[in-house]
């Protein structure tokens, strides 16, 4: 029991520079609220096993912060190099992920198989029906390169390129729901669920703010996928089912990166991840970088619109100056 509760601690508070080490919050538990708890009751043995190095943990009375420009249901940005919290409101609170369950399949991917892997691609994989669901457009017996797949499902978001991707790496779509769940469970992020790869709308899947985060903070420590999340587009060369090459060209759905919104002066967008169905509103995870060296992760969560999704996530970048 002691292990279990020590993967779900968020804070030490040891982030504000005034706070008190000896005590631990814990925001959310899967048997509610709890707060107050006494670390004394951890050996420091149990503590350094099951704290992550370099993580930000952030104090439930820190997830409230007030924008009068944030109107998104969820948001936040951490400086991932300091390990500071910028702004967070409602980061404990559970959503619907959208495509941003796509960064859950890459990390999947990228801690067990093989890039180089040809999948060929099902019927199941070619024939999404959901209407307004984002395709690459693969046809049933497709042969498209792992590495050619992942690019398409974090440059273009395509649907059928995460079935593809989880039909090949664990035999079923299923199956692969299930390694998400095992992975994230790994890094802490223990108050979501994942049941399928793409986010197709699931009342049983579902995620926080907090929990992207430390996801995210995962991913980036994969060089392939840093270099992915910063092209403005991609081109996949494949061989359909007659062994004939065809080639498809997708264009990031990142608007700092097609030059669509202004990145702040100082600061540049590497790249991320967005995601929209109707439940789960508009959302983004960014990944950026300052001229002074410093990093950061920053996530919006059910912003009402596009314009209004990257307005916001802009004026979380603005922040970072005033820290």
């Amino acid at each position: 029991m002691k292990k279990k509760l020590i993967t779900i601690i968020l804070s030490l508070t040891l982030l504000t520079g005034c706070s008190k080490s000896s005590e631990l919050l814990l925001p959310y538990s899967e048997t509610g609220n709890l707060a107050g708890s006494d670390i004394g009751s951890f050996s420091s043995t149990e503590v350094s096993n099951y704290f992550a190095e370099n993580l930000t943990v952030i104090p439930d009375e820190m997830s409230h912060m007030v924008d009068t420009n944030i109107s998104a249901t969820s948001a936040l940005i951490v400086n991932t190099v300091d390990n500071n919290v910028i702004f967070a409101n409602n980061i404990y609170e559970r959503m619907y992920p959208a495509s941003l369950t796509k960064l859950i399949t890459a990390l999947v991917v990228l801690e067990n198989a093989n890039l180089n892997d040809t999948v060929t691609v099902s019927y199941n994989a070619s024939h999404i029906t959901e209407v307004g669901a984002k395709l690459c457009g693969f046809k049933e017996g497709d042969k498209v390169k792992l590495e050619a797949l992942l690019n398409a499902l974090l440059v273009y978001s395509g649907n059928d390129a995460g079935l593809a991707i989880a039909e090949h790496v664990a035999g079923s779509e299923e199956k692969f729901a299930k390694m998400m769940n095992e992975t994230i469970k790994k890094i802490g992020a223990i108050h979501s669920n994942f049941v399928n790869p793409h986010g197709l709308h699931d009342d049983n899947q579902y995620t926080t703010a907090y929990d992207l985060y430390l996801i995210f903070n995962e991913l980036i420590k994969f060089d392939k996928f840093v270099s992915i999340i910063n092209q403005t587009n991609y081109t996949i060369t494949y061989e359909d089912a007659n062994a004939e090459v065809q080639a498809k060209d997708f264009l990031t759905t990142n608007r700092y990166l097609k030059g669509t919104e202004k990145t702040p002066e100082g600061l540049t967008v590497v790249g991320g991840k967005t995601g929209t169905t109707s439940k789960a509103g508009n959302c983004l995870v960014l990944y950026s970088t300052d001229d002074k060296g410093k990093s950061y992760i920053s996530v919006i969560l059910h912003a009402d619109s596009g314009n209004s999704l990257f307005s916001q996530m802009t004026r979380l970048l603005e922040m970072i100056d005033k820290r």
